[in-house]
């Protein structure tokens, strides 16, 4: 919205007006969550089979969503005058929920900096944008003793005056402001001390058992080291000595595996991984947008239990968003899939809670190679020769993602012989029908007819028990 000639600018300035005049402040205080209701939220995503839920402390823009002491530019003072944060913390611990926190502020320093920039071009061509605002400068207004540069960061690297063209505008911010940078801002060390306290703030007041960074392993150097630290000497003194904090982060590099839970965001592991981890991914976009509920775009309940099912069989867990439109509330798509995604889970969870993967994840080339960050998108459609592995005690799952056309599921994980299964199968069900199944075995693996008692149009839960 700060950038001349984007289509969140055109959109801001239509909308709202120049962001010489009206810039991203004003846009924290408009936002009200008016029709937020938190309980009524929870009560779905309980009933959807959720175990631990997950609260935005801030995102890049910088707006705590807690009752912040080191930061005003908070939702207690500004917009919602509501913590978001400590509202979702105990509704979730009244649910049985463990609960977390996701914390992107490290990069608002240069995620902003853009507002300390001007139009290049027409009739407001020169005119500051509201980066260059004073605490002096809100007497009298709304955000009266709120200062912007708390906000905005400083202007670290401001766009140099005298461009005249849209081009030159973006050449200078693709080359400066918008890197994926772990690193402290150059020469605004006070940036890092906030930041560290506010981290602080936000583990110290809610005690979440989650803390998930959205950075590569840690941010900002020796103040990430010390809040992981923090973080972690806290959580064992509120529990006993127990170490019960689950730290995510992303991109690990291999001699720091164990350090934290790695997350892999909006992609998936090809292999079954030693040390758990998680994928953190959304049924859209991250934050609202209109248009996926407009032209019904979002990720299917078909889609996402297929997901669920691959990652859990690789010894991952999902953590998966479901956008809030700003009034707090979600749309009829959003609620539509929650309700089928608690229909499924209601039939099929004990193949998902609890589990540990078996000797291979399952059958069905991988769609996707190694753990990189949005490999999601290469997923190929799944047929029934696509299986997925988990166990529980003596018991085997093995969850089809597809129904086989001919009614007959073969799985060759399980022939006569393997090494994978070398126990004789007593007894083979279809979680959702009454019942055991006929079943066959041989060299070419375990053979089930399931006839036509397909008992969701999802995906397909065999329970397998030894003698």
């Amino acid at each position: 919205m700060y950038i001349q000639g984007h289509p969140q600018y055109e959109h801001h300035l239509r909308t709202y007006g120049h962001p010489s005049k009206t810039g991203f402040m004003e846009i924290d205080n408009l936002w009200k969550a008016d029709k937020w209701e938190p309980e009524a939220l929870m009560d779905l995503y309980v009933k959807a089979g959720a175990k631990y839920f997950v609260s935005l402390a801030n995102h890049h823009d910088n707006l705590d969503n807690y009752d912040s002491a080191y930061h005003e530019w908070n939702s207690m003072r500004v917009g919602p005058r509501k913590d978001i944060v400590g509202t979702w913390a105990k509704l979730a611990r009244a649910n049985g929920l463990r609960f977390g926190v996701t914390n992107h502020s490290a990069h608002s320093w240069h995620w902003f900096q853009t507002a300390y920039g001007y139009d290049p071009e027409g009739a407001m061509a020169g005119i500051p944008y509201d980066g260059f605002l004073t605490k002096a400068d809100g007497r009298g207004k709304w955000w009266d003793g709120l200062d912007p540069q708390h906000l905005y960061n400083g202007a670290i690297m401001p766009m140099p005056k005298g461009l005249t063209t849209i081009k030159a505008a973006n050449d200078f911010h693709a080359a400066n402001d918008r890197k994926w940078d772990e690193a402290p801002p150059p020469h605004n060390p006070e940036f890092v001390d906030r930041w560290f306290l506010r981290c602080q703030d936000l583990i110290d007041k809610y005690q979440p058992d989650l803390l998930y960074f959205d950075n590569t392993e840690l941010p900002l150097g020796q103040a990430g080291l010390d809040i992981a630290a923090h973080y972690y000497n806290s959580n064992m003194k509120n529990r006993g000595g127990k170490l019960e904090a689950v730290l995510n982060s992303k991109g690990l590099q291999p001699d720091r595996v164990g350090t934290m839970v790695l997350d892999i965001e909006r992609g998936k592991a090809d292999q079954i991984l030693a040390n758990a981890w998680q994928t953190d991914t959304c049924i859209g976009d991250w934050h609202y947008k209109r248009s996926l509920f407009d032209d019904h775009k979002y990720k299917t309940a078909t889609q996402v239990v297929q997901m669920l099912v691959d990652i859990v069989s690789k010894n991952g867990n999902l953590l998966l968003n479901i956008p809030l439109r700003g009034d707090g509330s979600i749309d009829e798509d959003e609620h539509a899939f929650l309700t089928q995604i608690a229909s499924w889970m209601g039939q099929n969870g004990e193949a998902i809670y609890g589990t540990r993967p078996f000797t291979v994840y399952g059958e069905g080339a991988p769609e996707t190679a190694g753990t990189r960050n949005f490999n999601e998108n290469r997923a190929k459609p799944y047929t029934s020769e696509d299986i997925r592995f988990t166990t529980k005690g003596s018991t085997l799952y093995a969850t089809a993602l597809a129904w086989p056309t001919d009614g007959k599921l073969r799985i060759r994980t399980l022939a006569t012989g393997s090494s994978h299964y070398p126990r004789e199968i007593a007894r083979v069900e279809l979680l959702g029908t009454n019942g055991a199944f006929q079943f066959t075995r041989d060299a070419q693996g375990l053979t089930i007819d399931l006839g036509n008692q397909r008992p969701n149009n999802i995906s397909y839960v065999l329970k397998i028990q030894p003698k």
